[in-house]
């Protein structure tokens, strides 16, 4: 699967994170949902290593599996991927260019997005994807239902095909943010959610109707822009 700039031609991709149980990544990947993510960092959506692998054998082959770490240790990291088989690493606390050039699979590079010098810190991190969040709260990194300010984001330092947006998205916001900025991909993890790593059926199908109806509107083709 690809989701890079020819993806964007198409259709917007889908990713729903913070998986915790088999009926959830398995609906999600019955709904269309392109990737899913496990949470592998402390998290109050954190999934034992071990629990991973039966995670992902409930979504389809062609569903990208992404393991989400904050801070942990490279060869934790490398570790887990191999255990778990993932396609993406997403690194969502500090990490140091040097533990995105010494992980084995695709990078996904959190982005907590509180100003403009945020995005201008990553022009040239090493990463395959950059994943634009909000800010963390109370030291929790992501999945805390907050957006940032999306204006930030008119201006970015890499192309569009190779951005996610993720933080506070909801059935309700997507489309409005797809219309905005143009993302390759959104990133769903609490706007699905009854409470914290249990998802509803209901929020995820409409999450997804959501995000093809704002391709429908571009005619299923929208302009990258800077």
């Amino acid at each position: 699967m690809t989701f890079g700039p020819k993806a964007e031609r198409y259709r917007t991709r889908v990713k729903v994170c913070g998986i915790t149980r088999q009926e959830d990544a398995r609906l999600a990947s019955a709904l269309g949902a392109d990737a899913v993510g496990i949470v592998f960092a402390e998290s109050p959506r954190q999934v034992d290593p071990d629990t991973a692998p039966d995670l992902f054998r409930a979504v389809g082959p062609f569903v990208t599996r992404v393991g989400v770490f904050a801070d942990q240790p490279l060869g934790l990291i490398r570790e887990v991927a191999h255990a778990t088989r993932l396609d993406w690493v997403q690194l969502s606390g500090s990490e140091p260019p040097e533990t995105a050039k010494g992980v084995d699979v695709s990078v996904v590079k959190a982005v907590h997005v509180e100003r403009m010098e945020d995005l201008l810190a990553h022009s040239s991190y090493p990463a395959d994807w950059f994943l634009l969040d909000a800010p963390p709260v109370r030291g929790q990194m992501g999945g805390t239902g907050a957006p940032f300010a999306w204006e930030l984001a008119d201006r970015l330092p890499w192309d569009r095909g190779r951005v996610i947006v993720a933080g506070g998205l909801t059935p309700e916001n997507v489309g409005v943010v797809i219309d905005r900025l143009h993302p390759v991909a959104v990133d769903v993890s609490s706007g699905v959610e009854t409470r914290p790593g249990i998802k509803d059926p209901a929020k995820m199908e409409a999450f997804i109707a959501a995000v093809a109806a704002a391709d429908a509107r571009s005619g299923g083709r929208r302009e990258l822009r800077e």
